[in-house]
């Protein structure tokens, strides 16, 4: 019975995964900057622990994203007239993933660009 439920719970979180990428308009570009981060990462051949803070950055910013996206559906369902606190809520939220996003380039900026400004 417990295998069943942690099953249950696996197959539950991977559907919020494809709801997420399936739904969510940002995160075709997320996933865009992701693959284009890992494939500098490999043709750069950056060091173990550059790659992990890339990796990290994109976690990060897939994360915010989903958990923006859990809060707006919360906020949605409980109201559908405008509400300050609502407006605060997805502010917030979307925040966050800004915040993250600016990581993301801090990281880049950090692991690329000198091996950028190296090809020309």
């Amino acid at each position: 019975m417990k295998r069943r439920k942690i099953l249950n719970s696996v197959l539950d979180a991977f559907s919020g995964l494809v709801y997420a990428f399936k739904t969510e308009r940002n995160m075709n570009l997320h996933i865009l900057g992701a693959a284009s981060a890992l494939a500098a990462s490999f043709y750069f051949q950056v060091e173990r622990y550059e790659l992990l803070f890339v990796i990290m950055a994109i976690f990060l910013i897939f994360i915010t994203e989903m958990l923006n996206t859990s809060v707006e559906a919360v906020v949605d369902l409980k109201t559908e007239e405008y509400h300050p606190l609502a407006r605060i809520a997805k502010n917030v939220a979307a925040g966050a993933v800004l915040c993250a996003a600016l990581f993301a380039l801090i990281v880049a900026y950090l692991v690329f660009a000198e091996r950028v400004s190296g090809l020309f």
